[in-house]
């Protein structure tokens, strides 16, 4: 019993990893394994686009070689009238894996939606440009590739003052960064999400199967909620590691709450 107890403590001391190939250090995995696939050149003409208008005239309503058609919405009177002009996927197909932020417009509320959670009879993905404006004036652009903001993304205030710009890779801000069991067969490892230059947003890890070892949340740098971990087997539970919801609270102990055998039966809970 005491080894037991003993076991635990050390656990709820060691920070929640997950080993996926060669032990590594948290500053050597950013200095030596990873890099920055995520961050495009969003400068340059894509080179498909480059040939296509040498060739041919490009497709009306075709981006990323995906048909879609036009959408808006419209709210308020006046000069505050506030319109989206977008389009969505002329068929249906699932957003991209992973991401935290999926957008789709919901024809029966008629309005846009960020949610992971698709209404899939109602859902229109969000593809190809978007704008939005107050009355004649854009606050809002960018585009959409299946669901998630891509290249480059700003924001202007009501006098076309500029608030912001941001570059993101299908949904991934461009500092996230990426590692690979094997990176010319693009087998994922990580998928550490960084927006300016802290770790924001969803963090996975994969098994060389491909099958998932860990998800979690990272806020401010900080890992916080519930993180998971997973066997190599599809969806099959390892353990479960609950961190503050304050990503600032230095006080909070992460602690364990439930643990799998690779089985599935389980062999602790924590008891309130």
């Amino acid at each position: 019993m005491h080894i037991i107890k003993y076991s635990l403590f050390f656990l709820l001391l060691t920070p929640l990893t997950v080993v996926v190939g060669q032990d590594y250090s948290e500053d050597d995995a950013f200095e030596t394994q990873y890099e920055k696939p995520l961050t495009v050149d969003l400068d340059a003409k894509d080179p498909e686009d480059v040939i296509e208008i040498k060739k041919k005239k490009p497709k009306r309503n075709v981006f990323y070689g995906k048909k879609t058609r036009k959408g808006f919405t419209r709210q308020g009177f006046g000069g505050n009238t506030v319109t989206e002009l977008f389009t969505v996927l002329k068929t249906y197909e699932d957003p991209l894996p992973y991401v935290r932020d999926v957008y789709w417009y919901d024809y029966r509320k008629r309005k846009i939606i960020n949610s992971r959670k698709v209404d899939k009879p109602n859902a229109g993905i969000l593809h190809g440009p978007y704008k939005k404006m107050v009355g004649d004036q854009v606050i809002e652009e960018g585009i959409f590739f299946m669901g998630t903001k891509h290249g480059r993304w700003s924001s202007w205030n009501k006098y076309n003052i500029l608030q912001s710009k941001e570059k993101y890779y299908k949904g991934w801000p461009k500092e996230s960064l990426v590692a690979y069991h094997n990176k010319e067969k693009k087998e994922l490892e990580e998928i550490i999400p960084v927006h300016f230059g802290e770790k924001e947003g969803n963090y996975y890890a994969f098994h060389k199967s491909g099958n998932i070892a860990a998800v979690g949340e990272y806020h401010f740098d900080h890992k916080v909620g519930l993180w998971r971990e997973y066997y190599d087997i599809r969806n099959r539970r390892k353990r479960e590691v609950v961190y503050s919801k304050d990503p600032f609270d230095d006080e909070f102990k992460p602690y364990i709450i439930r643990e799998w055998d690779n089985r599935g039966k389980l062999i602790y809970e924590r008891k309130e």
